[in-house]
Parts: structure tokens; sequence; C-alpha cells
């Protein structure tokens, strides 16, 4: 029994208040959803080489995480619909599809479903592809025509290959555009928070994104020298950072301030709490729900919803009695979140923050 809960955002961030950053909120996004679709080429003239042939197993992509958990828990076979909300590499759909399951992939990038589509191409009919923010799975025309989901995968971290890609402006170790959208549906660039926000508004994305503790120090840095010149690459944004907070230990002092304006410009959190709330709606009863997180904001968000949603009864103080949890519709498979073995680590350094929760959908009949 849990306390009565506010809903899925209680671990989201405040969100800002400033009138002149309109583009936090949803109304420039159908403008710019609309001319991103329009432009499937929206990154070929700065990164020619997005997607070079495949070089290994991995589809010269990345190593997807968890992948023995992720088939054990999906639990996929013959005739079941999976859907992985965040296709990248293709590397998990194409365990499940190994397994015997249909699998629609969802991703925002063309150029991720253009590489997928190639790579899976022999499974035939069984995988499929929809362009789009997982945040959207409602709105998948199977999904509205009534058709539901043996399972639904929500890995949450940036693939390896838009990481490194220099040309993709996510990385603070390579020189090029502060761009850092996952694809061009996102309503706003890096150089547009860069460049545009306030202070106060930086440093809050910074604190709250970043959970960096100098983030006032980088805004106003950031501030200072944009009043001289914008800034129009990762490097120049990196640079100034150290200058401002300085480099202490192995990590770069621009970390945290990068991760959260890649948070800020595809509203990830955002993302993450709509999906989260659509599950129930897109699942069988029966149906797994898998999410991989990397770092705290995320998992506290998944964490929480699901420990709301799993809990039968609910109590506050002044109530006689506990009370049914009217949002009481999944069951946890794992009490805790599943952490990599060290093998994992070892063969993929990056998979070492990860971290992946499981539940599993109530019929709501019995």
């Amino acid at each position: 029994m849990v306390r009565a809960a506010s809903g899925v955002l209680w671990a989201r961030p405040s969100e800002f208040s400033n009138a002149t950053h309109a583009a936090l909120g949803t109304a420039r996004r159908a403008e710019a959803h609309a001319g991103a679709r329009a432009s499937s080429g929206w990154l070929s003239a700065r990164a020619p080489d997005a997607f070079s042939p495949i070089v290994d197993g991995t589809g010269g992509y990345h190593l997807p995480v968890f992948p023995l958990e992720v088939a054990a828990w999906m639990q996929a076979g013959e005739g079941s619909f999976i859907i992985d909300g965040t296709l990248g590499g293709g590397g998990h759909s194409e365990m499940l599809l190994q397994a015997g399951a249909s699998v629609l992939g969802i991703d925002r990038d063309p150029e991720a479903l253009a590489h997928a589509r190639e790579r899976l191409a022999p499974f035939g009919a069984r995988f499929s592809t929809w362009e789009g923010n997982f945040s959207q799975v409602r709105d998948i025309p199977a999904i509205r025509e009534g058709r539901k989901a043996d399972g639904l995968l929500l890995d949450l971290g940036v693939s390896s290959r838009q990481l490194d890609s220099a040309a993709r402006g996510f990385s603070f170790m390579r020189e090029g555009p502060l761009d850092m959208r996952m694809g061009p549906s996102s309503p706003r660039t890096a150089a547009d928070v860069v460049n545009g926000w306030d202070e106060a508004d930086l440093a809050r994305i910074f604190f709250e994104f970043g959970e960096e503790p100098k983030a006032r120090r980088i805004a106003a840095a950031i501030v200072r020298q944009r009043a001289v010149r914008k800034f129009d690459s990762t490097l120049e944004l990196a640079s100034c950072i150290e200058s401002a907070i300085g480099r202490h230990g192995r990590t770069h002092p621009a970390t945290r301030a990068f991760q959260a304006i890649r948070m800020a410009v595809n509203e990830e959190l955002e993302s993450l709490a709509a999906a989260l709330a659509a599950a129930h709606e897109v699942l069988k009863p029966g149906g797994r729900l898998l999410v991989i997180t990397f770092h705290s904001l995320e998992d506290r968000m998944v964490k929480r919803f699901l420990r709301h949603r799993s809990t039968a009864f609910i109590d506050e103080p002044g109530w006689p009695e506990p009370r049914p949890n009217p949002d009481f519709q999944f069951e946890l498979l794992a009490r805790k979140a599943i952490v990599p073995s060290a093998d994992e680590i070892s063969r993929n350094p990056r998979a070492r923050s990860a971290k992946l929760r499981v539940a599993r959908l109530l019929d709501p009949t019995s």
C-alpha cells in the first residue's frame, strides 16, 4: 500500500514558465513535424556518412543492452506482436523477430528507420516500421484500429551511432553543429536552446535534467559568451563550459550540461511520461512492458509510475481506511530494477548505467 499519487509526472522537473520559450509547448510542433516529413534527407547534407555499410554483427550500429534479459522477460514467440518503441539500429527487434514474433519498430529518425528496414528485410512482412516519437504510440494506425500488442519495449538510451556521429551534434568530443535532434520532428535544436533561452531557464535545465551542481555558473558563462558571438559548434560550447567550471577527474566537465540540452531538445521526459500513460491502452491483458533507462531521472519516473500502477490500495493521512487505487493496472514481474552483468559491461561499457524494469498488464475482467 502506498500514499495516493498525483500522477505520472510526479518525478518530472517543473515546467518552464517564461513566455519567451513558446517552443517548449506544442504550438510549433505540428509545423515543425510537417516540415520535417517533407524533407526525408534532413541530415544528409551534413552527414553523408550517417549510416556506413554494415561492418559487424551489430549492423554497424551498437550493441543492444540487456539482450538476454529482454528476450527472457518479453517472452516473444510465434504469433506474438511486439512494439519496439525505440528501434534505433534494430538490435532488440532482430532478437524478437528471431524468436518468431512480429515486430513494429518506432523511431523518429528517418535514417535509422531506413537502416533498420535494410538490416531486417530478411524477416519480410513480420517486420514493419512507423516514423514518430514513441510518445505517440496511440497514433499508430494498427493501434487506432484496435490491435493490441503482446509487448512494448522502450530503450531510452541514445544510440552509439548518434552519439559518435559528429554531424548529429551530441558529442562534446567532436566538432559538429549544435543540433542534438533525434529526428526532424524535434521542435528545436541545441543551438536554439543555447543561443535563445534566458539564463534562468538554462540554469534550470542544467540542474534538473543534468543534475549539474554548477548549473548557474555554466548558464552565466554561456550568456556572456553568446552576447559576443552566438554558439554554432559543439566544441565551442564544450570549451566555454570547461573554462567556466574547470576540469576535475576523468569526466568531461560538459557531460551533464550536454545531457540536459539533449533532453530539452528532444523533450525526453515528456515523451517518456506520455508513453507510460499510454502503455495500458496499447497492450493486451497479460502484455509486457519493458523499460530500459540510463539515468536517475528516467528511472525514478518509471519506478514511481510502476509502483503506483501496481498497487491495489492507496492511503492518505486523514482517510479512515485505504481506498482502491483507480490506476491499478500492472503487476511488477521484477520487484527491483535489473542491472547489467559484469560480463555485459565488459563487452559493452555503455551498458554500465542501464536499468531494466518489467511489468505485466493485468486483465481488468479478472
